[in-house]
């Protein structure tokens, strides 16, 4: 399509509908549609696809991450082909985070957003995304803990848009990686504490 001239309605409009799209509680549909319980009260508590594996379930964990990964690229990419403008799409992308980590819908508390956050890296510049993957894969394969993948792959991000030349942009991968690091805030004290859950384990 032809780039459609950005301007600051555009702008709002596309980071209304990122908002909207990243907002989208995947977990808690999955979980009800397929009867394994409220995740509010399940494990942590939280909404994303390392809480839904704590039901036991390795297939509504995987959707989860898969839909929770794809709501966040596919904010960007749309935003990306029909604008044709690189600031709408990664301001949309960046609202895609905002609306899974504090959704209108579940007053605000939502997930971690570590699904969400792969799946933009992987829009916005793919060799990154690929980047990103290996190396949440490294730290959850070193500490046997999602959290530890999450905070590894999320300082690796910004390392990798300066090494890979896309330094246009580490603004949007800056404000992620303090995003991602924020919202597992509690994860990094019960790490230092000893305390936090492995990958698989079941909390009651």
């Amino acid at each position: 399509m032809p780039p459609i001239e950005s301007s600051t309605a555009i702008l709002i409009l596309w980071a209304v509908l990122g908002y909207g799209l990243g907002s989208i509680p995947f977990g808690m549909v999955l979980s009800r549609v397929m009867n394994l319980g409220d995740l509010r009260q399940i494990g942590s508590g939280n909404i994303g696809a390392t809480n839904v594996l704590r039901t036991g379930n390795k297939t509504a964990a995987a959707l989860t991450l898969l839909l929770d990964a794809g709501k966040g690229a596919a904010a960007l990419l749309l935003a990306r082909w029909i604008t044709g403008q690189e600031d709408a799409a990664q301001l949309a992308g960046l609202a895609a985070m905002v609306g899974h980590c504090y959704p209108v819908w579940l007053r605000f508390k939502g997930g971690k957003g570590v699904a969400t956050f792969i799946g933009l890296m992987l829009a916005l510049h793919w060799p990154v995304g690929l980047g990103v993957c290996a190396a949440w894969l490294l730290g959850a394969a070193v500490w046997r803990m999602s959290s530890m993948g999450a905070l590894v792959a999320a300082a690796a991000s910004t390392i990798l848009m300066v090494f890979l030349g896309y330094g246009q942009a580490m603004l949007m991968g800056v404000a992620l990686t303090l995003l991602i690091y924020w919202r597992h805030r509690e994860n990094i004290r019960r790490v230092k504490n000893g305390t936090e859950p492995k990958i698989g384990q079941k909390t009651a």
